[in-house]
Formats: C-alpha cells, structure tokens, sequence
C-alpha cells in the first residue's frame, strides 16, 4: 500500500525514491530523506497527507531529514508533514507492546524479524547484557520469548533508559530485565564482569570500540551479537567482510572465536548493510 500510495502522488519515477524509506511505528508514520535525489519538501508533505487520509492505522507522519546521530541514537532534524504533530506513541512488536517516542529513541520494525532471531537463540536460565538497549525493545522480546534468567538492559540516552523503565513494568518483566543507565563500557567494567552468557551489541558505530568490554561481560565462553554497517564495491561479500573486522578485533584482544554466523540484516545506503555477527567467544584458546 506504502509503495501505490507514493507512485499514486508523485508518480513511478519519483516514487522509487522514497517508498522503501517510510517506517511505521505504532501510528507514526516516518518517511527517510534520501541522501540524493530530487524530492523537495512539498513532496514529502503530499505523501504525508496522503498517508493520513488513506492508512487507517497512520495519524501522524514525519519527514527524518537527517540520519540517526550520536550516542544517544536520536533522530535530531525531525520535520512534521501531516496529521497529529506527536512523536509518541506505542509499537508493537512479538506480542509486546512499547510506549516510544520517535524524537527521543532510535525504533526501527526492520529490525523485528532480527529481535526475534536472537530470542529463539537463547537457552534457559542464560544471563544476557544488553550494551545498548535503547527503550528495551531488543531485552524485552528476549524476556517474553525465552527462558533466561536476567538481562542486564544498558543504555545512556536518559530519555531512552526512562521509557525502558516503563516498558519493563508494562511488559511485566521487571523481575527479568534490569535497566541501567549509564555508558556501557563503564558499567560493565564497574559491575558486569564475567556474568554474561550472551552479549547484545547493536550499536554498529561503537561495536568493534566497545568489543573489548563485551568480552569483559562474558563468563570464560559465551556468544557476543555484533551489528556492522559494511560498506562493500561490486563482487565483494559484505557478511565475509563484517566477519573479519569482529575476528580480527578478538584476535587483537586475544580472545578466539569459535564460531561464527553473519547474516544481512537490511539496507542502510548505497552499497552499505548492516551485518549481524553472532560469534561464540573463549578466553585463552
């Protein structure tokens, strides 16, 4: 319906721009700005209108007119198109449901599909760090899925870390994920060391810096979950590529891998993805 709605307004040419680009969270609708093209903000407010007036479940849309920026993961040039000029609102997600505000928190649904992955991964009783955890979605989907005994919710974004405190509760999973505010190289050196099965790191631009501390979490063997962006020219495999940064960074850090699985999440520009690398981990192999 997203891609009809777009060619219907501004034709198949103009429409191959921006269609691939709207996320819908919750009842927000958020349209992408391409980094090239020839859409002018008129455009975008005529898809935004017509969103509204066509999608039932769509009641407020907004132009990203910059990409997702810093630690703190936040959309700073967001620009109101049309309907409600609100930026809360609530997603759902694998029988979850999450308060979000969209000016606030990084939210992505092309992720959905890659929150459940891991979920099914993890084993009974597991204790999980989660380095970057955003409003919980990622910790709570794993709460709700599967068995583990805790899941240590990291975050420093402070608006961020509030509305993990909310969805925890909402969720009722309080008794499972933990949130903690603070920057996760600190607060895993200071109180996390060797208690982690598993590792979350899904912050690509600090991964490979913060590898280090996600090794201090894990007990003597355990799996880390590294998310890359991987840009790669004609003929090139950017999971081979991803891989070989993660492995590379453990062998400086004199950890092994013993094993390792990538896979292309989604598409994040021109020739560049985001690659997961989940990678069992072992001291002193």
């Amino acid at each position: 319906m997203l891609k009809s709605i777009a060619s219907e307004v501004l034709g198949e040419e103009k429409a191959r721009e921006v269609w691939s680009r709207i996320d819908v969270v919750g009842d927000i609708a958020i349209i992408k700005k391409p980094l090239r093209g020839s859409l002018q903000l008129e455009d975008f407010v005529k898809i935004g209108e017509r969103l509204v007036e066509k999608v039932k479940y769509i009641n407020s849309v907004w132009l990203a007119a910059s990409p997702v920026e810093g630690d703190h993961r936040v959309r700073r040039n967001l620009v109101h198109l049309a309907g409600e000029k609100r930026t809360v609102t609530v997603y759902r997600e694998h029988g979850c449901a999450f308060l979000v505000d969209v000016s606030k928190v990084f939210v992505t649904p092309r992720l959905s599909f890659e929150h459940y992955r891991v979920a099914r991964l993890v084993r009974p009783g597991e204790v999980i760090v989660n380095m970057f955890a955003g409003a919980g979605i990622f910790s709570i989907v794993i709460a709700k899925i599967a068995r583990p005994r805790r899941v240590y919710s990291i975050d420093i974004n402070k608006d961020a870390y509030r509305l993990m405190e909310r969805n925890t509760r909402l969720n009722g999973v309080e008794d499972i994920v933990i949130p903690l505010h603070g920057d996760a190289a600190e607060i895993v050196s200071r109180m996390l060391r060797g208690v982690a099965n598993r590792v979350l790191m899904p912050l690509p631009m600090l991964a490979l810096d913060y590898l280090e501390y996600a090794s201090l979490a894990l007990k003597d063997r355990g799996v880390i979950h590294v998310y890359l962006h991987v840009g790669f020219d004609r003929g090139e495999n950017p999971s081979r590529k991803a891989v070989d940064e993660v492995v590379g960074r453990l062998e400086e850090l004199r950890l092994t891998a013993r094993k390792v699985y990538a896979r292309v999440v989604r598409p994040v520009g021109p020739r560049r993805v985001q690659v997961a690398v989940d990678v069992e981990v072992e001291r002193g192999g």
